[in-house]
């Protein structure tokens, strides 16, 4: 096979050619029953007369009936709620120096992608924004068979050996009792676990942080959590964690902001993710590594085996190595989000695991699930798990196999068939586990490398900004706040004073616990920029923002306004008391996207009051809470001529930052570039009291 031939299999084309053979078209297609049959009427079942029952003996209706009843799947325990999305990913320059896998070496070759997002404790029914951490899987379609990056939005996790796992999930879920809270934390069983699990207090200070709530997923970071191995062609081995840098930055929501998305609009996340690719953008990551060398494993104040700790990139610095473009959205959502499989097991030749505990667990628990989820061990075969490059081997039957083999061997080794399919040798391509020495008794014990459970934690507090700070003692008193056990509210004050003694205080504080013992926190004064999101990339490409706008309103104002935002990549809503089309006082018409009451500050980036003495006059006293928001929210709020007066009258004053007026239309030239940058600062914090 010539090489272009390969990656022909592997390019972004590929998967859908792969996918069509599977897919049923009906446009212009006669109906039929799923054998085939054409079907005359699907109106009404076979009846004993016009008004008598229902015979036995319609097929069709019974089968109708019976794919309705079992159309539905078991959810996913957790990540249950998740969305989908198709691309591709280009290597930067080849990796050999440091693993074999190929799809790290070609940088003309596009593998395809597809990544799931998802939230973790909620139902597939809540809410995209609650506060939790996210899931961001990715599935590589190489030549040399599916890799599988299956991580989170925070770069640590709750637990240290997968054994907890089932009980960290008992505690975060619904209480068994009476099922509630819904895709919460914030009740008594998680924070019982959170005080007699120290082990949790880092990842606890992630999602008490802005990242538990982030803006959309196009500006969330992904990590693979655990430590992996890279493995180049002469064996050499490095252990490796994976980041997924969004190019947008990382920006969150702020909490009112988010409880109100959940009610005004449930698929905030989703939504976002579809619209912005419907509309022809594109959504962009850099994978990024940081690798370290086997000889230096032990070298840290940390394990570097340990899935609470992360490797903070000033000592360990992320090397940007490619670059994943998510651009098609799924065609369906339960053919391809609900049966996508995932599982870290799935890796080509190149990539490797280390004895991280928890990585260790997840190689076994992600097969059995989908073993139930998707009936039985043939879900590869699933378009959407299908792999592109040819697959061989002997096993056979099982539910719902697609495949038909034919032939009498399915067993190796065999003289009947030739002996294949065969093992491939390592310079054929076969997987070959990197040799690692291993030798020691069998005990059921930690090693004591992971007992550490606070200085990270308290670095993570050291990085964070002031307004950061608030937001954690904020998040904090909310949810133990809404413990109803006392003893475990103060065994949460108690923990958190061994991460920081002012941290616990406030906590103590918004809890009317007892103050802490101010000499348990941890002593760690090390502080890592990379954590705090007021470090990260910021750009008005893709923020979306509402236009208030009624009859009367300034024509060319409003004009050069909209044009300006286009050009800097921002989308705008013309918001009004009705649909349909508002006219300015010289005859221009905009079309209404949306009204007051079908839509809300909080989903908007930004608001632009316009000006006309007849639009604001009309427009005062709905616009008014929408700005009012929008500033409690430190937004950026732009207001041009007569619009001035109605933010100064909703805000209380035009003067702060992120507020950007302008007089008349010889200053538009400068408020729209003072509300581009506006707007590309995500929030204006300094307006917060």
């Amino acid at each position: 096979m010539s090489k272009d031939h390969e990656r022909k299999g592997v390019n972004e084309h590929s998967k859908d050619e792969q996918l069509e053979q599977y897919r049923m078209d009906n446009r212009g297609k006669k109906m039929t029953t799923n054998q085939g049959l054409r079907v005359s009427e699907d109106e009404h079942s076979l009846k004993a007369g016009v008004r008598g029952p229902t015979l036995m003996e319609d097929f069709h209706f019974r089968e109708k009936m019976t794919h309705f009843d079992h159309e539905r799947i078991p959810e996913r325990i957790v990540h249950a709620r998740g969305y989908g999305v198709h691309g591709y990913f280009q290597v930067y320059e080849p990796m050999t120096e440091f693993t074999r896998a190929k799809f790290l070496q070609d940088p003309s070759v596009k593998t395809p992608v597809f990544v799931r997002f998802s939230t973790v404790a909620g139902s597939k029914g809540s809410g995209d924004t609650v506060r939790d951490a996210r899931g961001f899987a990715t599935k590589f379609y190489t030549e040399e068979g599916n890799y599988d990056l299956v991580g989170n939005n925070i770069p640590v996790f709750f637990i240290q050996d997968a054994i907890k796992f089932p009980d960290l999930v008992h505690a975060f879920k619904p209480e068994p009792h009476n099922e509630m809270p819904q895709a919460a934390t914030a009740h008594d069983t998680f924070w019982d676990f959170v005080a007699n699990n120290p082990e949790s207090a880092h990842m606890v200070m992630w999602t008490m942080s802005d990242r538990g709530i982030p803006r959309s997923y196009r500006m969330m970071e992904g990590f693979g959590v655990h430590t992996f191995r890279f493995v180049n062609e002469q064996g050499k081995a490095r252990f490796v964690k994976f980041h997924w840098k969004p190019v947008l930055g990382v920006h969150s929501l702020v909490w009112d902001e988010a409880q109100k998305i959940a009610g005004k609009d449930t698929d905030f996340h989703r939504r976002d993710l579809w619209e912005t690719i419907e509309n022809g953008g594109i959504v962009e990551y850099e994978l990024g590594v940081q690798m370290i060398d086997e000889e230096d494993e032990f070298k840290f104040d940390f394990d570097i085996l340990d899935p609470t700790k992360l490797w903070p990139e000033e000592i360990v610095p992320v090397k940007l190595i490619g670059k994943m473009t998510l651009n098609r959205n799924q065609d369906n959502v339960f053919a391809e989000t609900e049966q996508v499989a995932f599982h870290p097991g799935n890796v080509v030749p190149g990539i490797d695991f280390s004895n991280d505990p928890l990585l260790q667990g997840r190689l076994f628990s992600y097969t059995d699930t989908q073993l139930i989820r998707l009936g039985g061990p043939n879900f590869h075969e699933i378009p959407i798990n299908r792999p592109v490059c040819p697959f061989h081997n002997n096993q056979y039957d099982g539910y719902h196999r697609m495949t038909i083999n034919k032939g009498p061997v399915a067993y190796h080794k065999n003289s009947l068939q030739n002996n294949d399919p065969s093992p491939a040798t390592e310079e054929e391509g076969g997987y070959v586990h990197y040799q690692e020495k291993v030798e020691g008794r069998k005990v059921r014990q930690r090693s004591e490398s992971f007992e550490d459970y606070f200085s990270q934690a308290k670095l993570f507090w050291n990085s964070m900004s002031p307004v950061e700070k608030q937001h954690i003692i904020s998040a904090f008193c909310f949810e133990v706040g809404k413990v109803k056990s006392k003893d475990v509210q103060q065994q949460v004050v108690d923990l958190f004073a061994n991460v920081d003694a002012t941290l616990a205080e406030h906590i103590a504080e918004g809890l009317g616990a007892t103050p802490p013992d101010k000499n348990k926190e941890s002593n760690e004064s090390f502080h890592s920029p990379a954590l705090s999101q007021a470090n990260t990339v910021k750009t008005p490409v893709s923020r979306q923002v509402a236009v208030l706008v009624e009859n009367g309103f300034h024509g060319d104002e409003v004009q050069q306004v909209l044009d300006a935002l286009k050009q800097a990549g921002i989308r705008a809503d013309i918001i009004s008391q009705t649909l349909g089309t508002v006219t300015s006082e010289d005859g221009r018409e905009l079309e209404v996207t949306a009204t007051f009451l079908t839509t809300d500050s909080v989903l908007y980036d930004a608001v632009y009051v316009a000006g006309g003495k007849q639009s604001t006059a009309q427009t005062q006293k709905a616009a008014k809470g929408f700005i009012n928001e929008a500033y409690s929210h430190y937004k950026a709020i732009g207001a041009a001529n007569e619009g001035v007066e109605l933010l100064a009258l909703a805000a209380g004053s035009t003067e702060e930052p992120g507020l950007v007026t302008a007089k008349d239309e010889k200053d538009l030239a400068r408020f729209n570039q003072a509300f581009i940058e506006a707007i590309a600062e995500h929030r204006h914090w300094n307006r917060q009291v």
